[in-house]
């Protein structure tokens, strides 16, 4: 074909186009988040060397016109991923705005930039398989619609199905409207969800119920809005931000089933012949490089990239910011030691843990809980700061929690302190945090010794999982380990007490008795004598079978904050999460979901848990416990720690 027909027929298919199905044109470049290490590497000259050709080896991927994500590990890891609906050369376009910011980083050996279009991250470490990380907030605009209630409900219904749908789905990426486009959208609502393709199906669930419950805070008020973190990305719009024929066909993905079974999701149609897709490609290219990307400022919402393991203390620095660690700066004793709070020469505050003895086990704890803390972040795990290791003691250096142990607020000194939103507020939180150490780090990590006193409360009352003293990483090819038990008697699963059996189900038992304890205000130890002798689980069991749930609730709580339904699937979760044997439990990532639903949506009711007899370590006979019996028990309640 001669150059003069080639151009002919372009003008033809774009005067065809204008007339048809509109095609977006816009790489949709406002950024919504950037962040840089606080680390430089060493050989500048040689990563950037290394850096700029992996950039140019992912632009080549997104070129190609069939991908949307790419992947290049040399010199760093880096990651890039396109919303789908973009089209090869806006996806490009945004690609090459994004390492236009990342540039700003400098020497730093890891960044990120989030744009509406697109992300762009790169670090020293292996992050792909991450999913939440410290600071996943909302992201709200600024316009209102005129019919809230009802936008509401649309936006919510859509939200609702993508967070089901999108991590069955093949990609994990889903867009959907709802509502009859027309009339400016004013009676159409758009949403789109996205994982990165290299996080699991259980994480990108997790992911996007976090994003799930962080959108609700534009709803009430706001015509669109997005939820950004690691590994998801939300939003919703009463705007179309992408074109009606790019929707995804999420119905045969909303019925029950298991994760197992992904399906390829089904994507209405393509924009246009492959003429016009050349022709817009060289405009929108064109077009791209006469113009700089808008980028919004807005706060550092994933913060900045912690890629090194923990500072060293010096020994001496330590023991004058505790005092000499004296008993007026001490927080806690635990079965490892105890715990000091320490004000450092530049005026941090922190926590200081001192490990009791130095022997081998002591010194096999340390490095377990170092090892494990240095490479976990979440922002409901505390934070491993720093270690001394050289000086006569064993420390370890902690991000300080103001509000202290959750036991305090439930049943000790401070009880009555913490309201209804609150309580589920830390159920959440905790949930996410062991959802993270089971199915989103790299390895499984099973805590062992999740209870009240283990969980901290920042200013904020939100929770953070602490003392990994006890953890064991679970082998990738292993179902469980077989072990000498380690824990505390009263939270543990009973397939672990008697016979050693660990698996991460070991910590939904665990995390199930915390929320009993939360819900009631009672010690999961404490044993109701009147009328009939029986412990918090064995009572919660009865109440929710009668029932009659509600005795179970607190009394220092105001009976107008809580909604009896929900008290109800609450302790159902609970209870699910105390089931024998340990397969009836669900995943920790399964219990975010159920946390975030606001109906129940279990397939099947609680069975009944099997209590334990803390003296023997036995299944308790219910009907012929005595009160005698239940006192010695109660005698003996204590911490085992022998491995």
């Amino acid at each position: 074909m001669a150059g003069s027909d080639w151009w002919w027929w372009a003008v033809v298919i774009m005067v065809v186009s204008v007339s048809s199905e509109p095609a977006f044109s816009d790489p949709q470049t406002t950024q919504l988040n950037k962040g840089c290490s606080q680390y430089n590497v060493t050989d500048v000259p040689g990563f950037f060397r290394q850096l700029n050709a992996s950039f140019a080896d992912l632009r080549s991927q997104l070129s190609d016109g069939k991908k949307r994500f790419a992947t290049a590990q040399q010199p760093a890891y880096v990651m890039v991923q396109c919303r789908n609906y973009l089209s090869t050369a806006d996806c490009v376009a945004c690609y090459d705005a994004a390492v236009s910011v990342i540039r700003s980083c400098n020497a730093a050996n890891g960044g990120r930039v989030i744009f509406d279009g697109c992300f762009l991250r790169y670090e020293s470490n292996n992050f792909y398989d991450q999913t939440t990380l410290p600071g996943n907030v909302e992201i709200c605009g600024n316009r209102t619609v005129r019919q809230q209630d009802a936008f509401n409900t649309s936006v919510q219904k859509l939200l609702n199905e993508l967070l089901l749908a999108t991590p069955r789905i093949n990609g994990f990426y889903a867009a959907a409207k709802q509502g009859e486009s027309g009339g400016g959208g004013a009676s159409t609502t758009y949403a789109v969800a996205q994982c990165a393709e290299t996080v699991s199906e259980s994480g990108c669930r997790d992911c996007l119920a976090v994003a799930s419950k962080n959108i609700q805070g534009c709803l009430p008020k706001f015509a669109d809005g997005r939820a950004v973190d690691a590994g998801c990305f939300l939003r919703y719009s009463d705007t179309a931000f992408f074109a009606d024929n790019q929707t995804t066909d999420i119905t045969p993905f909303l019925g029950g089933g298991s994760s197992s079974g992904k399906r390829k999701a089904i994507i209405g149609g393509v924009v246009g012949g492959v003429g016009l897709i050349l022709v817009l490609g060289a405009i929108f290219l064109l077009y791209q490089r006469s113009r700089k990307p808008k980028a919004a400022k807005r706060a550092n919402i994933l913060g900045a990239t912690e890629l090194r393991g923990p500072e060293p203390y010096r020994y001496k620095d330590l023991r004058a910011a505790t005092k000499d660690f004296s008993d007026e700066t001490k927080l806690g004793e635990g079965g490892f030691g105890d715990v000091y709070k320490g004000t450092l020469k530049n005026g941090d505050v922190v926590a200081v843990k001192k490990l009791a003895t130095i022997s081998n086990r002591v010194k096999a704890d340390f490095e377990t809980e170092v090892r494990l803390i240095t490479n976990v972040h979440h922002r409901n795990l505390i934070r491993l700061l720093g270690c001394s290791a050289k000086g006569e003691e064993l420390l370890l250096v902690y991000e300080y929690m103001a509000n202290g142990s959750l036991d305090k607020y439930i049943y000790g000194e401070k009880r009555g302190m913490l309201n209804w939103k609150q309580r589920f507020d830390i159920i959440f939180g905790t949930a996410r945090g062991l959802a993270y150490l089971h199915d989103q780090f790299h390895v499984c990590i099973i805590h062992r010794d999740i209870k009240s006193s283990n969980i901290l409360l920042d200013d904020d009352f939100q929770p953070k999982i602490a003392d990994f003293g006890l953890a064991r990483l679970l082998p990738e090819n292993q179902s469980h380990l077989s072990t000498k038990f380690a824990g505390t008697l009263g939270y543990t699963a009973p397939e672990y007490a008697i016979r050693g059996h660990l698996t991460e189900k070991v910590d939904t038992y665990s995390f199930g008795v915390v929320v009993l304890e939360i819900v009631s205000g009672r010690r999961s130890s404490d044993i109701q004598l009147e009328p009939v002798t029986e412990y918090l689980l064995e009572q919660a069991w009865k109440l929710y079978e009668n029932d009659e749930h509600l005795e179970l609730v607190d009394e220092s709580l105001d009976p107008n904050e809580y909604n009896p339904e929900e008290v109800k699937r609450i302790l159902e979760i609970a209870l699910k999460c105390t089931q024998s044997p340990s397969n009836l439990r669900p995943s920790m990532s399964e219990v975010v979901v159920m946390l975030s639903s606001d109906g129940s949506i279990m397939q099947t009711p609680p069975s009944r848990p099997t209590i334990i007899d803390f003296e023997k370590r036995v299944p308790v006979d219910t009907s012929t416990t005595t009160a005698s019996s239940a006192s010695n028990a109660t005698a003996t309640f204590s911490e085992f720690t022998g491995r």
